[in-house]
């Protein structure tokens, strides 16, 4: 190797190295951000499919008691969903088949904290469950007023087929998670129900996630929180939105310039 060979070969190693501490290091640190809920830090950042696989990433969280957040679904145009049996399986199977509406089919199982969803919501499209806003929440902790936190994962079912890593029969999300996670929380506040939106940080920039059933997905990363208004306070005002940091922001930004190229299911 010449002296210059080995000049442009340490420089490509430093750069490389450069970039490594950059973007895995230096970067998110300046992301990592729970000011407003420090309590969500050390939660899981995506569920589990049951065989163990990772699931769909964790993207909303709300702050409330379980009234508050059936009635504010239930103002937003969402229904809770049936729980999975034999029977409701087997209508879901034949509503898609047959082109019937079921505005609260049930939704599949994934884990969180060992255990499956404590609640789905669901807000169809179309005229069968194809295709429908889904979302699942488990319950975790409470805040500084005593309310419980539910942490959630919202996904947008696109198609039914087969999984790519099972060959079960399954629903298909759409690979844009943020879009379903800004129309849930946007049906929300459309709906007079919270008082306060802000973000922490979740599973962090994401460019080609798999979850369980092997669907691409990409996220920039951020858990919307909303805080619910009580049930029973009726004339709520709009919801105040507390913004991320700095850094984030800028981040958010670079992320809405790359999101276009990133979004392949049309």
């Amino acid at each position: 190797m010449t002296r210059r060979s080995r000049r442009y070969a340490l420089r490509l190693v430093a750069l490389t190295a450069l970039y490594l501490l950059l973007a895995y290091l230096v970067l998110p640190s300046f992301w990592w951000h729970f000011e407003h809920m420090p309590a969500l830090e050390p939660l899981p950042k995506t569920t589990l499919a049951p065989d163990g696989l990772p699931g769909d990433p964790l993207n909303v969280a709300l702050v409330g008691d379980e009234a508050d957040v059936v009635r504010a679904f239930t103002a937003a145009g969402w229904r809770p969903a049936d729980p999975i049996t034999l029977r409701s399986a087997l209508a879901i199977a034949a509503d898609v088949v047959f082109d019937r509406p079921d505005p609260q089919a049930p939704v599949s199982e994934l884990l969180c904290f060992g255990r499956r969803q404590d609640l789905a919501l669901e807000k169809p499209v179309g005229p069968n469950p194809r295709q429908r806003h889904h979302v699942r929440f488990w319950k975790t902790g409470v805040d500084d007023d005593g309310r419980p936190v539910w942490i959630g994962a919202a996904t947008f079912d696109r198609s039914v087929g087969l999984s790519r890593t099972t060959g079960q029969v399954t629903h298909h999300i759409a690979a844009d998670v943020d879009a379903e996670r800004d129309a849930m929380i946007g049906d929300l506040a459309g709906a007079g129900r919270l008082t306060r939106i802000f973000q922490v940080t979740g599973v962090g920039p994401t460019v080609n996630g798999r979850n369980g059933g092997g669907d691409r997905y990409f996220t920039d990363g951020e858990l919307a929180v909303a805080v619910l208004a009580p049930t029973g306070e009726d004339g709520v005002q709009p919801a105040s939105i507390l913004p991320p940091p700095v850094p984030v922001q800028i981040k958010n930004q670079f992320w809405s310039w790359l999101r276009p190229a990133l979004d392949t299911d049309g």
